[in-house]
């Protein structure tokens, strides 16, 4: 056998967790970070039942799927519940974590040390691409509901899919 896993080595796992609602080139400059970091990096799409997303989770999916298949090393699966008991299902060591300001990092750091706390992962902090370092999905889609270009905040797969959502709501 060759390869990470040969010679007693093992795979090095991460997830990068979220609601992906939708996935932003931010999102996806982290990802694409760590997987060349980690050998699997799981993105972990957050299940949360009471907020109504503009994506289904089926489809959110889909779209990181579709933006990250040229990676070769991502899989992408919803979640909900504790991540630190997702990666332990799943024996991942670590979560990468994009941060784009200080104000991230408090409330990051707290989590960090919570989940650390219960179950030993670690986090990795990545620092955000200063191109992205105002972004999220919540600021593209108010953006893109007033007809603001968002053309170079998203893939060109997830402008398709937010332009066309958008003209049916």
């Amino acid at each position: 056998m060759t390869g990470p896993e040969s010679e007693g080595s093992q795979v090095r796992r991460a997830v990068c967790p979220g609601s992906f609602d939708p996935i932003t080139n931010g999102h996806l400059d982290i990802i694409s970070r760590a997987s060349r970091l980690y050998d699997e990096v799981y993105v972990a799409v957050m299940i949360n039942q009471a907020k109504k997303g503009l994506f289904e989770i089926e489809e959110r999916i889909d779209l990181i799927r579709r933006v990250t298949a040229e990676y070769g090393n991502v899989r992408v699966e919803a979640f909900h519940g504790l991540l630190v008991d997702f990666c332990k299902q799943r024996d991942i060591p670590a979560i990468v974590k994009g941060l784009r300001a200080v104000s991230d990092f408090d409330y990051e750091l707290q989590m960090a040390q919570m989940n650390n706390g219960l179950s030993g992962v670690e986090t990795l902090f990545i620092p955000t691409n200063p191109t992205y370092s105002f972004l999220s999905s919540s600021l593209v889609k108010e953006v893109a509901t007033w007809g603001g270009d968002v053309s170079h905040l998203v893939p060109a797969e997830v402008l398709q899919v937010l332009t066309e959502r958008l003209k049916r709501d």
